[in-house]
């Protein structure tokens, strides 16, 4: 009886394999095409996206290196001569009775208007490939007069001491630095921060990239130079 029921099971697993194992055979070509197929599909997709990660990778490093480059300080210097006049009036009595002093002054001054770059704030989005400045640094302007005293008239009763040349000092500065900010040399040094900048701003076109400043999207250097100036 035993015998007579293995018998039976190997039938019925010969009746379910032997279908299988033919339509396998005659369907084993397609099977080597689907494999092949998936391969070749898996094997571009891992080579693809190994090449589009390297080239972001480039590409931010190069933008990396170029706002290294940018990060300097940008100077521009200039020259002022001027003569002046202090006056100081010491009145006594309801104004009755004065004592005036005076001093003509020829004042020699180099004028420098910096921007140090490396104070920039920025942020590089590698996946929207964008970069954000946030912040420019604004102009330093840096004075240094060299005053000569030509006239000088003071009275025993108001007499010229410390104080005076002390307000003599802050006065030209805040003269000549009036005079500079509607001068052509703070026009230079703006045309030599946007000059630096669009360095950056080349290379985002070039590399498709996209610059932007305080939010909104930067796409000439004379849109830049109105950002800059608003």
């Amino acid at each position: 009886m035993a015998t007579r029921r293995n018998q039976s099971t190997e039938t019925q697993l010969k009746n379910i394999l032997v279908p299988i194992i033919q339509a396998i055979g005659r369907s084993g070509k397609l099977i080597y095409i689907i494999i092949f197929g998936v391969l070749l599909y898996l094997g571009y997709q891992y080579f693809t996206k190994e090449k589009d990660s390297s080239t972001i990778e480039y590409n931010s490093a190069l933008i990396q290196k170029q706002l290294r480059n940018v990060s300097k300080l940008v100077v521009t210097e200039g020259t002022y001569s001027q003569v002046m006049t202090y006056k100081d009036q010491k009145k006594y009595l309801m104004d009755m009775i004065s004592f005036e002093k005076k001093a003509l002054m020829v004042v020699n001054a180099e004028v420098t208007v910096s921007y140090d770059l490396s104070k920039i704030k920025y942020d590089i989005n590698e996946t929207t490939k964008t970069i954000s400045i946030t912040n420019i640094p604004e102009a330093e302007m840096k004075i240094n007069p060299d005053i000569q005293f030509y006239s000088i008239d003071e009275s025993t009763f108001n007499p010229f001491g410390t104080a005076d040349y002390n307000k003599i000092n802050k006065k030209v500065k805040a003269e000549i630095a009036k005079k500079m900010e509607k001068s052509k040399l703070k026009t230079n040094a703006e045309n030599r921060l946007i000059s630096e900048l669009s360095k950056i701003l080349i290379l985002t076109n070039t590399m498709g990239w996209t610059l932007q400043y305080n939010g909104e999207v930067i796409k000439s250097q004379t849109a830049l130079k109105g950002k800059l100036k608003t």
